[in-house]
């Protein structure tokens, strides 16, 4: 079979692809992230679907890949979708990707990968590169938790609407944003997050990676001029609420003038939500001082 002829259908092909949706990761900049399982999948499937086909072309030749390439994004998926999903029941073996990173992430895919588990389809997923989860593991910000959240709006109403909704989630917050609007987004998260430590991170390894670190305001105020490449934004969790120890000294004065002391600062704790011990404590204080 020369390169490029689209294998026969059926249970396997002679590399031992099964037939199915791949949803193959490419590389956010170094052409060298590359997963050897990516391309082989690349190079043994029957169709790859491409956001772009220029830009998988290009990624292809790099690799000395050739192979079929057919358009599948945001201005054709509706009338591409079908014909994929007739290839896909006819037991074809093709490769979703996005020009950079894991499709689906913030990419085309969703409505395809959907029909296709309808339709009994197997759907495969070779992972790989992603900026967002790069960015937030290089952010030194908490990875225990976290949301991708996306392009926020471009109007400032829907984005100020967009932020207020996410900023009491208690997780790190990882954005994706165009360099065009990288500064009104970041005066926006101050004004809405306040001084969280944040991370901007710049062309992720590409020659210019950056990553610029600093509480949000400090960020926004040093972006004055537009910057180039792909932008992602993490952003840490609120801290945790201050105990209000002052409501609590204010509770516990009218609960010790007719409790004993312990009922009332198991009392003021609970209501509080704050530690007995230290409840007790200040109990115990107010008390001798009385």
């Amino acid at each position: 079979m020369e390169p490029g002829e689209p294998s026969p259908t059926g249970a396997k092909s002679q590399s031992g692809l099964l037939p199915g949706l791949y949803l193959v990761a490419t590389p956010i900049g170094n052409a060298r992230d590359t997963s050897l399982r990516a391309l082989d999948v690349l190079r043994n499937c029957d169709l790859i679907a491409a956001e772009d086909t220029r830009v998988t072309a290009k990624l292809l030749a790099i690799h000395a890949i050739r192979n079929s390439l057919r358009a599948y994004n945001d201005y054709n998926a509706a009338s591409e979708r079908p014909k994929l999903l007739a290839r896909l029941k006819d037991e074809a073996r093709v490769a979703l990707v996005s020009d950079a990173g894991t499709p689906l992430i913030s990419d085309p895919g969703f409505k395809l990968v959907r029909e296709c588990l309808r339709e009994g389809v197997a759907v495969h997923v070779v992972p790989g590169a992603c900026a967002a989860i790069a960015a937030l593991t290089a952010s030194g910000l908490p990875t225990d938790r976290f949301l991708f959240a996306g392009f926020p709006p471009a109007k400032a109403g829907e984005r100020r609407t967009f932020l207020g909704e996410l900023k009491s989630i208690p997780a790190t917050l990882v954005f994706y944003e165009s360099p065009q609007r990288l500064a009104e987004s970041l005066g926006a998260m101050a004004e809405i997050f306040g001084a969280r430590e944040s991370v901007v991170a710049r062309e992720i390894t590409k020659l210019h990676e950056e990553f610029r670190r600093g509480a949000l305001g400090e960020l926004a105020s040093a972006t004055t001029e537009p910057v180039r490449g792909e932008i992602t934004i993490v952003v840490g969790p609120p801290a945790a609420c201050e105990p209000d120890y002052e409501k609590a000294d204010r509770l516990l004065n009218a609960a010790l003038a007719f409790m004993p002391l312990r009922a009332a600062a198991d009392l003021v704790a609970d209501a509080l939500a704050l530690s007995r011990r230290e409840t007790y404590a200040r109990a115990l204080s107010r008390k001798s001082s009385a």
